[in-house]
């Protein structure tokens, strides 16, 4: 296929201004295993939503046929910070039979914790003694922010725990940098949609008025 098109889209393109160019799209096939050995969690935050579970099951399994070492992390950043078996791996069937139940099968708590350093150096050390350096977070504005400003201070957070001796240099090499995937749920995105559009809507009416 490539970037080859047909005779007749050519000469739609020569006769149009202003052509749509088709876009060719490259697919990958992503192999069984290909990520062997990589630790990823993922942890639900703020309040519940429809769908939770269903994001929640797909992390899981296609983390699983990657290869990675999958982890559940209960009560959201709330488990994060105070770990131990807040931090549970997760295995295949451990999302069967979920993604039809209401709210999150691993839990979602609000938790200020993670809004000191403290709370992040904590949170930090927990995921390195997992081998955890992607996370997953499913929430709304707020827990996306806190996943970002996380991601941020990675590099010295890690400084942090090396300077105290809570974690040797060389776990702080292997695990330099913090991947984070954010979900927004969809109560959030409903949320912001109820709130945006009658704004909108208000910003238009006021400057049709004025025009």
């Amino acid at each position: 296929m490539g970037d080859q098109r047909s005779s007749c889209s050519l000469a739609t393109l020569e006769g149009d201004p202003n052509p749509i160019i088709p876009l060719t799209v490259q697919r990958k096939l992503v192999e069984r295993g290909s990520q062997k050995g990589k630790g990823i969690a993922v942890l639900t935050s703020g309040g519940d939503s429809q769908g939770m579970n269903a994001a929640v099951r797909a992390v899981v399994r296609f983390g699983i046929y990657l290869g990675c070492k999958v982890y559940f992390i209960k009560e959201g950043y709330q488990g994060m910070v105070d770990g131990g078996s807040n931090i549970v791996e997760a295995e295949w069937a451990s999302v069967s039979g979920i993604i039809h139940r209401g709210g999150t099968v691993i839990g979602s708590a609000r938790c200020l914790d993670f809004k000191t350093r403290e709370g992040e150096v904590k949170a930090a050390k927990n995921l390195l003694e997992k081998g955890i350096c992607n996370l997953v977070v499913i929430g709304g504005d707020g827990s996306l922010t806190g996943a970002n400003r996380f991601k941020n201070e990675w590099s010295s957070l890690l400084k942090e725990l090396v300077d105290t001796k809570q974690i040797s240099q060389e776990l702080a090499d292997r695990h330099s940098y913090l991947n984070i995937v954010g979900m927004v749920r969809f109560c959030a995105f409903s949320s912001l949609i109820n709130c945006f559009l009658p704004r909108l809507a208000l910003l238009t009416m006021t400057s049709v008025g004025q025009t």
